[in-house]
């Protein structure tokens, strides 16, 4: 069964993903991070500038079927079209909903910002995790 882990009040939410990214990556974690497509643009991008002297490996693309079979090992994948298929067992979902086949991960995690409208659908993704079985666990974020 998947484990759900909702990270509730970030303050910047691209800000905190690349700290989470960051840390999944030396631990040796294989990641996919899921979201609208300007979001993952954006952290993208900010995997490219938050830290100046660091490098996190990592692919965006619409679909993980596009990625290029010597980048498989990638560790950090960004894809609106995600899939566990290259071994990536953890998912962060940026989005408003559920993704799907969340399933295939051992583990998910949700970001969850200060604002309503991000918090109403936190609440939303919460019951559909938990009607279907799965463990949760609620983080608050430190300020």
């Amino acid at each position: 069964m998947t484990a759900v882990a909702f990270h509730f009040n970030v303050p910047d939410r691209r800000a905190y993903a690349c700290r989470l990214l960051r840390k999944a990556y030396r631990s040796g974690a294989r990641v996919v991070v899921t979201g609208e497509s300007a979001q993952l643009a954006e952290l993208d991008r900010l995997l490219w500038t938050f830290e100046a002297l660091e490098f996190i490996p990592h692919w965006r693309g619409p679909t993980v079927d596009e990625l290029p079979a010597r980048l498989h090992a990638t560790p950090v994948l960004l894809s609106t079209g995600h899939s566990a298929r290259f071994g990536h067992d953890v998912l962060v979902n940026l989005g408003r909903d559920v993704p799907q086949a969340y399933t295939q991960y051992a583990r998910v995690i949700e970001v969850v910002g200060r604002d309503d409208l991000d918090r109403d659908g936190a609440r939303g993704r919460w019951r559909q995790y938990s009607a279907e079985g799965c463990s949760i666990e609620r983080h608050e974020v430190a300020a």
